[in-house]
């Protein structure tokens, strides 16, 4: 299957992605809230969807003849109500700015009109040995669309 049109990577509206999450057993402490740092997962696996329908592949990124990666540089989260067992989220994810090699990026969950968490996110390209780059101008031409303004490299 085509990862563009894969279900579970979610869709964009408009610049905004958004990804369904449940909440299972396993994402909760022992109160049946989710654990606080599972949140910061659910954020991840909101940007690399994202990324995976602006047709952008992580795998492909470290097989180019320059290969990069991404690393979180900043993370910032405000915690705003509960999620719990069984919850149905979802996650919003809005690449805004590419700036040399970082990326700005906004996320939140909520349930239904509820807002639980959100986050201001900082990620950078680098190089395998861990070095920042430049992401590579094909990634910011698939991600121009929907930045809010963009620089290309």
């Amino acid at each position: 299957m085509d990862p563009g049109t894969d279900p579970s990577a979610g869709a964009f509206e408009g610049r905004e992605h958004r990804l369904a999450v449940r909440v299972y057993y396993e994402d909760t402490d022992f109160t049946g809230v989710v654990y606080h740092a599972n949140h910061v997962r659910y954020f991840e696996r909101g940007r690399s969807d994202y990324l995976r329908l602006a047709g952008i592949s992580h795998s492909a990124l470290l097989e180019r003849p320059d290969p990069c990666a991404f690393v979180i540089t900043r993370l910032e989260v405000d915690f705003r109500a509960a999620a719990r067992i069984d919850d149905a989220l979802v996650v919003h994810t809005l690449y805004d700015t590419v700036k040399g090699p970082r990326m700005f990026i906004r996320q939140w969950v909520t349930r239904g009109a509820d807002l639980i968490a959100e986050a201001r996110v900082e990620a950078a390209c680098i190089t395998p040995q861990g070095r920042p780059r430049r992401p590579p101008p094909e990634l910011v031409r698939l991600l121009a669309p929907r930045l809010l303004t963009a620089r290309t490299p």
